[in-house]
């Protein structure tokens, strides 16, 4: 029997978000909702959840069917209250307080923790908050929206594990960009897309190839309608030329019924759809004749306060090195980043993209009393996680015009290209989304041409689509990259070297599973 089945609905805010959408979901289904940043993932769940209404279709839940939603973020009127009182004030019976002491266990939150405000407390803490509340009250249907956001690997791995320990009788449907979360915990994957959405009873890796065949399934098929018509419409000149001059009524009337057909294939045609969530970024490196990019001699790495976080050998990144740093939170990676961004003469303790400014280093460039040196013909491309880069910029046309000297015209094109319309491109920063603000930095990067790419978590506000072409972009390009991220699937697709830092030590390793599978086995909630 299905929890809720949906029929031919669609959505418009504004804009269509998705439409003939159709599907249901059983009892102990577990679907991966995928799509591209701002295409409707958040309103679905909200629909599915009964707190927002569909514009086209219908929704059809099963009798008494009790659905809870964990949002992205944290409601502001929650965060004065603590972990338990938000818990409790979910309660459908109040007298039913035993629930809460069960799920907190269940959550295996601390007991110091249990007392604390929201406020006071981690994005991870109160993402489990949240979590906690849909739980109490024993749902039918779990939507988690973006449940991985703000948690390091290790919470990840105890995420993973308690959703795949959920009854059996529980749906549930959750959006997310990590595939490996989606493929260690889904069962089914739903693609939504403006049309023509997809549904595949395949976690996301094995969805994603069925849907890149029907894809390609598609485009052939509409190429065939499209040559097909033409061909009536050859026919249909043909008729037509020996009928005027035949004077023959019957070849009229061939000739209008073989056009007709021809428009009626036209119309029903349709290409493959085409996600252009990232825009047409391209990370254009250009390439160097050194031979050692960056050499790390061997010495100690410390906090800003002098405390020392770990020792690391002499080592080095050459052209076509992509090396992915490896360790715990704390453990010392950005100290380690921002020593070689300081080296190749971006300013500032946190530096950026726009403080590299395009121009080639100096052979005086160093980091930390030399620890650190950087070639003299680097250019250096700084992402960090925090988007801070364009702080000072009024918007995003001013961020990319200082930063070079293509116009107005050609910027204003860049800028479309990865998606940020006309509209966004004079308005605050501040408008934009997460993935519009990374796409802007991938932009600037772009424009920069680094040498050395230095990117600290660059996946932390892109789609699947977005990361994908990063992906290729880095693994396709001559140019060396230091890069930190905790998102699996990107590391395993990018790094060909892999330094970690563990137990106050860095060192090289042969590739990223077993830190990753240690991590993940951490029991640690939140």
């Amino acid at each position: 029997m299905s929890l809720i089945a949906l029929n031919s609905v669609g959505v418009t805010l504004g804009a269509p978000l998705f439409a003939d959408l159709s599907f249901s979901l059983a009892r102990g289904d577990r679907m991966g909702l995928v799509a591209a940043n701002g295409r409707g993932k958040s309103t679905l769940l909200a629909c599915l959840a009964g707190l927002a209404e569909v514009t086209t279709g219908t929704v059809t839940r099963a009798r008494g069917l009790r659905a809870a939603l964990v949002t992205q973020d944290t409601d502001a009127a929650l965060l004065p209250l603590t972990f338990a009182q938000v818990l409790a004030q979910a309660l459908p019976d109040p007298d039913e307080g035993w629930r809460v002491d069960i799920a907190l266990d269940d959550l295996a939150v601390p007991a110091d923790l249990r007392d604390r405000r929201l406020a006071d407390l981690s994005g991870g803490w109160r993402r489990l908050a949240l979590l906690g509340a849909a739980l109490v009250t024993e749902p039918d249907l779990l939507l988690l929206d973006e449940p991985t956001n703000h948690l390091d690997l290790g919470r990840i791995g105890w995420l993973e594990r308690f959703v795949i320990a959920l009854p059996r009788d529980m749906g549930l449907i959750l959006t997310s960009h990590d595939r490996a979360f989606l493929d260690a915990v889904c069962t089914r994957t739903l693609f939504l897309r403006p049309e023509r959405s997809q549904v595949f009873a395949l976690p996301y890796t094995r969805a994603r190839t069925a849907l890149d065949q029907a894809d390609v399934a598609q485009e052939r098929q509409f190429a065939n309608d499209l040559k097909a018509a033409d061909q009536l419409r050859r026919q249909a000149a043909k008729l037509k030329n020996i009928g005027i001059n035949s004077g023959s009524d019957l070849l009229v009337v061939k000739t209008r019924q073989l056009t007709e057909r021809a428009e009626k294939i036209e119309e029903a045609a349709r290409p493959a759809h085409r996600e252009r969530s990232a825009g047409e970024i391209r990370l254009e490196g250009r390439g160097s004749h050194a031979r050692a990019l960056v050499t790390v001699a061997a010495g100690q790495v410390a906090a800003p306060d002098g405390r020392a976080l770990f020792r690391t050998p002499a080592l080095w990144i050459s052209p076509g090195e992509r090396v992915v740093l490896l360790g715990a939170n704390g453990a010392g990676k950005t100290q380690l980043v921002q020593a070689v961004a300081r080296a190749a003469g971006a300013a500032g303790p946190r530096p950026s993209a726009g403080a590299a400014s395009g121009a080639p280093v100096g052979a005086a460039a160093q980091g930390e009393a030399g620890l650190v040196r950087v070639a003299p013909s680097v250019t250096l491309g700084f992402a960090d996680q925090e988007l801070t880069a364009f702080a000072t910029d009024p918007d995003a046309l001013t961020a990319i015009t200082r930063r070079s000297d293509i116009g107005d015209q050609r910027a204003r094109g860049l800028l479309a290209g990865a998606g940020i319309g006309v509209d966004l491109q004079r308005a605050p920063l501040a408008a934009l989304s997460g993935g519009q603000r990374a796409r802007l930095m991938l932009l600037v990067l772009r424009l920069v041409r680094p040498t050395l790419y230095v990117l600290d978590e660059p996946t932390n506000h892109l789609d699947i689509d977005g990361q994908e072409v990063l992906e290729r972009e880095l693994a396709g390009d001559e140019a060396a990259a230091l890069i930190v991220s905790h998102d699996r699937a990107f590391v395993q697709a990018v790094g060909n070297r892999f330094w970690l830092i563990d137990r106050g030590r860095l060192s090289e390793v042969e590739g990223p599973d077993d830190w990753f599978a240690a991590q993940l086995a951490r029991s640690e909630a939140g």
